[in-house]
């Protein structure tokens, strides 16, 4: 009788000892977690913190090229908001035109000219904040065919080869508008005849 509560004391002590070393293990498990929770939570501290500077750098530099392009052709210029919103879980960009304290969307509040000229700036902003930028040449069709009236047609083209210059970026577009052909480097007019297209270059 003796002797098998003695067996069944040592199961026990033998079962205590395994439940100790289970339960400090899963303490430092459960440290080791918290340590992470803790790291993780610094490190998207972190990629916030970063995320929101990047942001801010991206809405000064589109927002500011724009602008001024804006202001080379038109003489009430709007300004471009460029606005990063959460929405969804996702982050997504809001982009505005201002003037006087009141935005509008572009694409439902403005003529046709004014968001020609700032998705022209757009796709130039876009090309100078590639990491690889490719070839420094850019291929449009029409970029302002909607920029009609007055000296717009001619302001729209210098503000397009000031860009040209400064960039150091090569545009080759596709116009009708004689205004805006004018400034080129080089022009290349297309006509058709009896159904073959010609290519006059000056």
């Amino acid at each position: 009788m003796i002797s098998e509560f003695k067996k069944e004391f040592e199961r026990r002590q033998g079962r205590k000892e395994q439940l100790s070393a289970d339960l400090l293990k899963s303490h430092e498990a459960i440290d080791g977690l918290i340590r992470r929770a803790r790291w993780f939570e610094e490190a998207q501290t972190i990629i916030q913190n970063v995320a929101q500077i990047t942001q801010k750098e991206l809405e000064y530099h589109v927002g500011e090229l724009v602008t001024l392009a804006m202001a080379a052709v038109f003489e009430d210029p709007y300004a471009l908001d460029v606005e990063f919103v959460q929405r969804r879980g996702r982050t997504e960009t809001d982009l505005w035109f201002s003037r006087d304290g009141s935005q509008v969307d572009p694409m439902t509040a403005s003529g046709g000219g004014a968001v020609d000229v700032a998705s022209f700036a757009l796709r130039v902003a876009l090309w100078s904040l590639a990491p690889k930028r490719t070839r420094p040449t850019l291929v449009m069709d029409e970029p302002l065919k909607w920029l009609k009236g007055g000296e717009l047609p001619e302001k729209g083209a210098r503000m397009i080869k000031e860009i040209s210059e400064r960039l150091g970026l090569q545009i080759i577009m596709i116009s009708h508008i004689p205004d805006q052909i004018e400034g080129a480097d080089r022009r290349i007019g297309v006509s058709m005849r009896s159904g073959v297209s010609q290519l006059n270059a000056s």
